[in-house]
């Protein structure tokens, strides 16, 4: 049953203006409601609480309210241990405008364990609590809302903070190779100048040689273009002749220096001399995408049908094709196809991925050797997926769209049911970065020709060393690459 508690009116005290229970709006709601006319506001007059869920539960508290916010502090405190949060709050605007609120009843964490606040139903965002004010001073906030609003505005800060995110999820759905990004890009390091490394080209040399590097790939037949560049710091100890030669960077004075230098030092708090190189780092990617083609082995395969070489920048490519058999791993799979319409466009069918792993070149040591893989451990590799049965699954760099889709649709692809099989780039990136004909100019390999492969022993390819973990391979004719 509905119940009137009029809470009974304090004593009358000599002050001529008694306290009254007034809003106090603590957190604003999501769209700044708090300043409609409809939502409460700061300074308006508490005239009735009606606490309860249902009409027969309901109780009503009436102003003036025995010992103001305490007094209400202490009802919410009561009413919050029994389990009962819903709360309708009634106000009064002015003389006679009114206005309320369904809320619910909430601790205030930051008041402390005792105090308890008002959240809105409707915006959980929106929290209002109670604080003794006079009737005149209730009436001075309700005059100053505008002012109050634009103080509002000018305090208003933008939050942000932290949101879970499904990466292992994504990375398997969007990618069409799981785990592994389409960003191609290789490191150069500045060529040292002495033996000893102990003084460096400036970084317009190593601009000038990632720069080389991108043509001459471009001009052997390798489909990419060029995408961007930039410079990378990078953290190491320096020691003796080196940190005498090095650009200081211990002022601001000394940042002028800095410009073209592609090593320079600094003390740390220990004393210890640390270097900064400066390495560039060269984005690129294929003419229109990378291409998955799948090999398929059966029981009486002997041979794959193909052969690899590397390129003097250090691509794996298709070198050769065995003709004649239709019932080649490489026919089958359309691997031959591509070749001949590669070799036709003056083009290598440079290998990007075995296995979904990338086998490009990524790296250019201080000495100027490249980092890259060795086609004899690829060689062995993919016998090992003959003799073993184990499909090869490999990616090749392609230059036109139509080969693409027509090669795709044919089914000689593996297709992917979470994502796409080629991997290919934004079409406002492809838009953009179309080469220009001085820089895809591809010039007749002689390596494209299987007859030339064949019948010229004496071209042969040597594996360079590339830093701590560098090795070197004794010359082999390229014949000896068929797998």
């Amino acid at each position: 049953m509905t119940m009137d508690r009029s809470s009974q009116s304090n004593a009358e005290s000599p002050s001529r203006d008694p306290k009254v229970l007034s809003i106090e709006c603590l957190k604003g709601s999501s769209k700044a409601d708090e300043w409609t006319a409809d939502m409460l506001q700061t300074g308006d007059i508490v005239e009735e609480l009606r606490i309860g869920s249902s009409a027969n539960s309901l109780i009503r508290y009436k102003s003036p309210f025995k010992n103001g916010k305490n007094g209400v502090q202490k009802i919410l405190q009561d009413t919050y241990k029994k389990k009962e949060t819903s709360i309708l709050i009634r106000v009064r605007r002015g003389p006679d405008e009114l206005s309320e609120l369904q809320a619910c009843i909430v601790p205030n964490d930051a008041g402390g364990k005792k105090q308890y606040v008002l959240r809105s139903i409707g915006d959980p965002n929106y929290v209002v609590g109670f604080l003794d004010r006079t009737e005149a001073e209730c009436y001075e906030l309700q005059a100053s809302r505008t002012s109050r609003m634009v103080n509002a505005l000018t305090r208003s800060r933008l939050q942000d903070g932290y949101v879970s995110y499904s990466w292992e999820r994504r990375m398997q759905e969007f990618l069409s190779v799981p785990n592994s990004s389409n960003f191609l890009s290789i490191l150069f390091l500045p060529k040292a100048s002495d033996r000893v490394a102990s003084r460096y080209n400036d970084l317009e040399d190593t601009l000038a040689r990632a720069n080389a590097w991108l043509h001459a790939s471009q001009a052997c037949g390798v489909p990419i273009v060029f995408m961007n560049v930039q410079t990378e710091s990078l953290l190491t100890k320096i020691s003796g002749e080196t940190a005498s030669s090095t650009v200081n960077a211990g002022s601001l004075s000394d940042l002028s220096n800095l410009a073209n230098a592609s090593l320079y030092g600094f003390e740390d708090y220990h004393g210890v001399d640390i270097g900064v190189v400066r390495a560039v780092r060269l984005w690129y990617a294929p003419i229109v995408a990378e291409l998955c083609v799948e090999i398929k082995l059966k029981e009486g395969d002997t041979k794959l049908g193909f052969a690899i070489s590397r390129t003097e920048e250090g691509f794996i490519f298709i070198s050769s094709v065995i003709d004649g058999n239709e019932n080649d791993p490489a026919k089958r799979s359309g691997l031959s196809s591509l070749y001949r319409v590669a070799t036709d466009a003056s083009k290598l069918l440079v290998v990007s991925r075995v296995s979904n792993q990338k086998v490009l070149p990524w790296m250019v040591s201080s000495t100027g050797a490249i980092r890259c893989y060795d086609t004899v451990s690829l060689s062995q590799k993919l016998s090992l997926h003959r003799h073993t049965r184990v499909p090869i699954i490999m990616h090749v760099f392609m230059w036109d769209r139509s080969i693409t889709l027509g090669f795709s649709s044919g089914g000689n692809t593996r297709q992917r049911v979470a994502s796409p099989t080629v991997l290919q780039l934004a079409p406002e990136v492809q838009l953009s970065r179309l080469p220009n004909e001085s820089q895809l100019q591809p010039l007749p390999s002689a390596a494209s020709d299987p007859g030339a492969i064949s019948e010229g022993p004496e071209h042969r390819l040597e594996r360079d060393t590339a830093g701590e973990s560098s090795f070197r391979f004794h010359e082999f004719s390229l014949s000896s690459n068929w797998v």
